[in-house]
């Protein structure tokens, strides 16, 4: 099996994990695009993560060089199209490792955000150790807003109600008995936007929900809410998000995600420049912190992904039931059967 766009990380993980299963890996430092798919050559089983590019050139040319298993390592698939694969190959993936890992990391982003703990840091390392323009403002009472009440969405929701915040939801699909654990409220998008002072984004990408951070949509928020994506990145489109910034009816942002980071997230440009203007023009904003998608990067997270990921291999050889495998249809995990009509 060929491994693409792995890090020392990976190779750590997955080597341990493999000791109780024994498969043959092959570790690639490329991703997987159309310049490098004849690398999979030989292989039955490719495992990618999120900036591979399977599309559907890619696809065809890998079930033309034998490949009979494409194993995302990750929870989202939007950069596979499934449509080609459907009857050709399979696509499994791991749904959920650690969302307690992104949930926290989101809430980390607007602890740092609102008391700017990380101006702080460069400060005091300087020996600087004026406060001024490090005010923040009490979490405690104030309105969280949760786009997506999915696993991580809801644990965010928790941990947003322990500081003493009234959190409003929004959802296609309620979860009425999750809203009543956790103690939040379901609303319309419009009031959500309304009410929110710190807006965190918590749902998939999808033709609905793409771009649905706009300039139509930002003017409805509350001015200086504060948004956080631990999401995908094209949920926001990034130049309104820069307008809503330099107009400051955006009062703070937290991304781990951005709509282009695949040319730039998990490598290291330190003694590059970006070439990017977009993506560029948001770092200097003083008010943005930008992680580079390491919101699921916890211990736990890696071996819950190497773990289901070598369980769906597994699977697929013994001919079990492939519980993480994509409907070509909705996407969801293990639904393909009831769809395969």
């Amino acid at each position: 099996m060929a491994f693409f766009d792995t890090k020392l990380y990976d190779r750590e993980s997955f080597e341990k994990a493999n000791e109780a299963f024994g498969y043959p890996i092959h570790f690639f430092r490329p991703r997987l695009n159309a310049d490098t798919v004849q690398l999979a050559a030989g292989f039955s089983v490719v495992c990618v993560f999120v900036n591979d590019t399977l599309s559907g050139p890619v696809v065809l040319e890998l079930e033309r060089l034998g490949v009979r298993l494409i194993a995302l390592r990750c929870a989202g698939y939007n950069q596979v199209d499934l449509k080609t694969a459907y009857d050709r190959i399979r696509v499994v993936r791991v749904p959920f490792y650690s969302p307690h890992a992104v949930a926290e990391h989101a809430v980390a982003l607007a602890l740092a955000l609102n008391r700017k703990t990380h101006k702080a840091y460069h400060r005091t390392r300087d020996s600087n150790f004026a406060i001024q323009g490090l005010m923040g403002f009490d979490m405690n009472g104030k309105i969280a807003g949760i786009v997506g009440t999915g696993k991580i969405g809801r644990i965010t929701a928790r941990i947003f109600r322990g500081f003493g915040m009234k959190v409003l939801a929004y959802d296609p699909f309620p979860n009425a008995a999750a809203a009543k654990a956790e103690e939040f409220h379901y609303v319309d998008l419009d009031t959500l936007y309304s009410q929110a002072d710190i807006l965190s984004l918590h749902c998939p990408l999808t033709p609905e929900t793409e771009h649905m951070i706009h300039r139509g949509s930002i003017a409805k928020m509350k001015p200086g809410v504060m948004l956080i994506n631990t999401g995908r990145g094209k949920l926001i489109r990034t130049p309104d998000l820069i307008q809503g910034l330099k107009s400051r009816h955006i009062g703070s942002a937290g991304l781990d995600v951005y709509e282009e980071e695949e040319s730039y997230f998990f490598e290291d440009f330190s003694s590059k420049w970006v070439d990017d203007d977009v993506l560029a023009r948001l770092l200097t904003f003083p008010n943005v912190l930008i992680t580079s998608h390491q919101a699921f990067f916890t211990q736990e997270a890696l071996t819950q992904i190497a773990d289901t990921t070598l369980g769906n291999i597994r699977a697929f050889f013994q001919k079990d039931p492939l519980e993480n495998q994509i409907c070509h249809r909705c996407g969801a995990s293990g639904c393909r059967p009831i769809h395969a009509s």
